[in-house]
């Protein structure tokens, strides 16, 4: 069982790594963000949306807030000022849910229904946690890698190096 001020910590460092990549982002013109590199979801700009999506579908299924989300690899945004001010409001509902996370959620179990292959499943609720965050980190590195092609530097991505550590 992982404590809730672990997930407190990664909250932290998503709000840091995401400031810093929509920073990175904010110096491109919107060809390049948007422009197919190869990845996965292609392009810097829908690779920040599926970020988006993924933390909307389960920050629904752990709140019950109903988020805004279209089928998966549709971006949720085309303007790049309007997704950032959304992963803005999404890192600071990160940061507010896990202020008030204890050990029974944690504990508890999670049924949900996914939507991108129908099935219905249950897991462990912070192994579902965990995995939101983890999802978030597995598409930072690709985009940190696109930005090496293109010559840029994010500087430090790793968690003892946030500035409150």
């Amino acid at each position: 069982m992982i404590e809730p001020e672990v997930f407190q910590r990664y909250a932290k460092y998503n709000a840091w790594m995401n400031g810093k990549l929509y920073g990175v982002c904010s110096t491109l013109d919107d060809d390049l963000r948007k422009r197919d590199q190869g990845a996965f979801f292609k392009s810097i700009h829908s690779t920040l949306n599926h970020i988006l999506f993924g933390d909307r579908a389960w920050m629904g299924r752990f709140t019950g807030r109903d988020y805004e989300i279209k089928p998966m690899g549709v971006d949720l945004y085309e303007d790049f000022e309007a997704l950032r001010a959304a992963r803005t409001e999404m890192d600071q509902d990160i940061l507010d849910w896990t202020s008030g996370l204890g050990r029974p959620w944690l504990e508890g179990s999670l049924t949900w229904t996914s939507g991108s292959d129908g099935k219905t499943r249950s897991q462990v609720t912070w192994q579902l946690v965990l995995h939101m965050f983890n999802h978030q980190t597995h598409h930072r590195g690709q985009l940190t890698t696109l930005f090496s092609q293109q010559g840029l530097d994010i500087g430090p991505t790793d968690m003892p190096w946030m500035p409150d550590t």
